[in-house]
């Protein structure tokens, strides 16, 4: 890649962004034929290869007896952020909601974080009996050692109102105490993310973490309850430097798990 100047490999991404925003938002691999993109037409074979080879969004795929070049539009997303330097609404528009969830999802992976998206669990405490309701859903979870990250995903504009936000980040709060008032649902949630072979006295306690992950920067980085709202262009950062801010967000700790009848 060392061949490619920064300014044909930024043709490149552009090409790319600008034939995907033409493509459904609800398909997240896209197939096309290297016609479809100018930049990889013009060149051979090998550099057609050493070009998909580095770039971790495009893959060969055979069908129908002709090759064809695969995009994952998630994996671009994040790729593109820096280098095209455009509007994170704008790139974004190339995918739906679940796709947006699951842009937060491999962002979260990529900072070894192990994850799960569209997390239900009923009530089963007196909690219940305090917000009037018996189920909940949390958009994504994601766990690195004892974070629990509980993420609300909201693909909201500027011109959304604060009021709004603020009441949501409120509701991911409640969202986070009902799952430490149900350990048997904490725990099982805690034995499939990370399996019941570690030792888990060294990660306790678990710190909870309710944040709203929104399409759009906002001038409010967290809101009157201490809740954290990051954009998804900041995330990356945010899971960066989340230990050393720790201190500045309502966080819940839980100091029991219950894993196969065992107690740690």
């Amino acid at each position: 890649m060392n061949s490619w100047t920064e300014a044909s490999l930024r043709q490149l991404y552009m090409q790319i962004y600008h034939f995907l925003i033409e493509t459904d938002s609800n398909v997240i691999e896209i197939w096309c034929e290297l016609s479809d993109i100018p930049f990889l037409r013009q060149l051979n074979k090998s550099e057609v290869r050493i070009i998909i080879g580095n770039l971790n969004f495009l893959s060969f795929k055979k069908g129908n007896y002709v090759q064809y070049i695969i995009i994952n539009k998630i994996l671009f997303i994040i790729e593109a952020i820096n280098i095209l330097q455009l509007d994170i609404r704008k790139i974004t528009e190339i995918i739906n909601y679940d796709g947006f969830e699951a842009l937060i999802k491999e962002i979260l992976s990529k900072n070894n974080y192990v994850t799960t998206k569209n997390f239900r669990f009923s009530d089963k405490s007196y909690f219940k009996s305090e917000t009037s309701q018996k189920r909940y859903e949390i958009d994504i979870i994601g766990i690195f050692f004892n974070y629990v990250l509980l993420i609300d995903a909201k693909q909201w504009k500027h011109k959304d109102s604060f009021s709004s936000i603020n009441k949501a980040a409120d509701l991911q709060y409640r969202r986070a105490i009902a799952l430490k008032k149900n350990p048997e649902i904490f725990s099982m949630l805690i034995q499939k993310l990370l399996g019941n072979k570690l030792n888990l006295r060294k990660r306790l306690p678990f710190i909870l973490i309710p944040i709203m992950v929104t399409l759009e920067e906002n001038s409010i980085k967290i809101n009157n309850n201490q809740i954290p709202l990051v954009s998804v262009y900041e995330l990356n950062s945010f899971l960066y430097e989340l230990q050393n801010n720790l201190h500045y967000f309502n966080i819940i700790s839980v100091n029991k798990v219950n894993i196969q009848k065992r107690l740690f």
